[in-house]
């Protein structure tokens, strides 16, 4: 195996201080021919054998619906990603775009029948980052976020379902006015809110030894900037380092919605102070 089949990783979750109930969830799992291994929430593991599964979704809805939305469309992902390994060995190659958007698809049916059964509306965003020995393939919907550092270098490989963002992005407008748009938050996709389709941004993504990866809601996106992410995924050493560092300085500028992020480093070597899970 290449040397980039090592992840390191960690995740952090933080409730809003406008409600005791955090509505955001996340995942990292394995993904074998044995099923779904939920993996914790610091670790290191190699792809050798196994795929390896992070995903980040934020709830939206009235009353418990919107903590139910983002656990259950996370739970459904952990079930249906795994049958990929059960088709290659009855002999067929799945192409993991595909399979990827038959979940998605699948749990925007599943997350719709609860809603219309408990609670209309029911929604919740997805970024979720799924890693084979060759490609990073990711899917998401709403404005959950997926980055990578390459030398210092980052960018944003998931799209947020905004008008604000789209503006933004084509150079009408800035971070600051971004940032203060009063529709920033007024998002077109989701996964779930009896909407009858979806149509959430999908891609496949080359990785490398070095690269690390961000994968976040948008309560962490309140408290930082652009610079901040990409200064702290560039310079601070380790995926503890850059979520601790990140996670502080979002609830110390913010901290008013709920908050969760996972840092992933992919690296040559397995890290001898990192936990092999």
């Amino acid at each position: 195996m290449p040397d980039a089949s090592i992840l390191h990783w960690t995740a952090l979750t933080h409730s809003g201080s406008r409600k005791p109930r955090n509505d955001d969830s996340w995942l990292a799992f394995s993904s074998s021919p044995y099923g779904a291994q939920t993996l914790p929430e610091t670790g290191c593991h190699s792809l050798e054998e196994h795929d390896l599964v992070f995903a980040v979704s934020d709830g939206m809805g009235g009353g418990n619906a919107g903590d139910l939305a983002s656990s259950l469309l996370l739970q459904k992902m952990s079930e249906i990603i795994p049958e990929t390994f059960k088709i290659a060995a009855s002999g067929f190659h799945p192409d993991c775009l595909d399979h990827l958007a038959d979940a998605v698809r699948s749990v925007h049916q599943h997350i719709n029948e609860a809603a219309c059964d408990q609670n209309h509306g029911m929604a919740a965003t997805l970024a979720l980052a799924w890693f084979t020995p060759e490609n990073l393939y990711l899917a998401n919907a709403g404005d959950s976020r997926i980055y990578i550092s390459r030398n210092g270098e980052l960018q944003q490989l998931t799209r947020d379902h905004t008008a604000a963002w789209g503006q933004w992005k084509r150079g009408e407008i800035s971070e600051f006015q971004y940032r203060a748009h009063p529709r920033r938050s007024a998002l077109y996709e989701v996964v779930g809110g009896c909407h009858p389709t979806i149509r959430p941004h999908y891609a496949a993504v080359p990785y490398q030894p070095g690269d690390r990866f961000l994968i976040c809601s948008d309560g962490l996106i309140d408290g930082v900037w652009e610079r901040h992410i990409s200064n702290a995924l560039a310079d601070l050493p380790s995926p503890e380092d850059t979520a601790g560092t990140l996670m502080k300085r979002s609830l110390d500028n913010s901290g008013i919605d709920d908050t969760t992020l996972i840092v992933i480093h992919v690296a040559g070597v397995p890290d001898p102070s990192a936990d092999q899970s």
